[in-house]
């Protein structure tokens, strides 16, 4: 039989996948007989370094292994020549959303200038750091913001979250309660959104707030300052 170049390529491919699929079994199958506590593992799949295998569990916990499961590190693993932390960029990338898939309807928003830059922002009205990148959000220009009230705090969250939402005028509520302490008015309506909200939330793992996202899809936990937002919201407009 002539063996010709291409076929030549796809025997050698072939042997490849098969050999990285015995690998894969074998790191299973070690780590869950020796770590039976560890979650069930997601993934298994090489790094850029000869030998060092990433484990994802739990969807986007990352943890790395030998070839053979006899070791576990959890940390982070940076390329030292690029000055990259390639563990935070998978993170990143595993907690990426389709922006135009959130709920908007459960959202208000806040628009300034042209309105042209997007985001959007789990808050918790009684969150001191929402409070505090309310003020930074405040100086953007031609942006505009979807808040999702997002009350984890308890009780006094949750009411606040409703006198907002019951608002005629939510936004200049929203902003008025966050910048200047003032109470909305009390008022009566359909709420069931707040509930959905905190579902959706949970299902996209939003662990805290202010939770940010942007029109790319990145997410930013936390409330980072007014130069940040700037570059996420630029590389986001690329």
């Amino acid at each position: 039989m002539k063996m010709t170049k291409q076929w030549i390529t796809g025997l050698l491919a072939a042997l490849l996948a098969l050999g990285a699929g015995a690998q894969e079994a074998t790191i299973r199958k070690n780590l869950a007989e020796r770590l039976p506590q560890l979650p069930t593992i997601n993934e298994v799949s090489k790094t850029p370094v000869p030998g060092l295998y990433e484990i994802r569990v739990n969807d986007n916990e990352i943890y790395y292994s030998d070839a053979e499961g006899n070791y576990l590190i959890q940390g982070h693993l940076i390329d030292v020549r690029q000055k990259r932390n390639l563990t935070e960029e998978r993170v990143d990338k595993l907690l990426a959303i389709d922006f135009k898939s959130l709920p908007f309807k459960d959202a208000f928003t806040v628009v300034r200038g042209n309105g042209q830059r997007k985001m959007a922002i789990f808050s918790d009205p009684n969150c001191g750091y929402c409070k505090r990148i309310e003020r930074d959000l405040a100086k953007l220009d031609n942006v505009t913001i979807h808040v999702f009230l997002y009350p984890v705090l308890g009780p006094g969250s949750t009411e606040k979250s409703r006198l907002v939402w019951c608002s005629k005028e939510r936004s200049q509520a929203w902003l008025d309660l966050m910048l200047k302490d003032q109470l909305p008015s009390s008022a009566a309506c359909d709420v069931q959104a707040i509930q959905r909200n905190l579902a959706f939330g949970q299902k996209l793992k939003v662990q805290g707030t202010p939770t940010l996202f942007f029109a790319d899809g990145s997410r930013v936990p936390g409330a980072i300052d007014l130069a940040q937002i700037e570059r996420q919201l630029a590389a986001a407009s690329r």
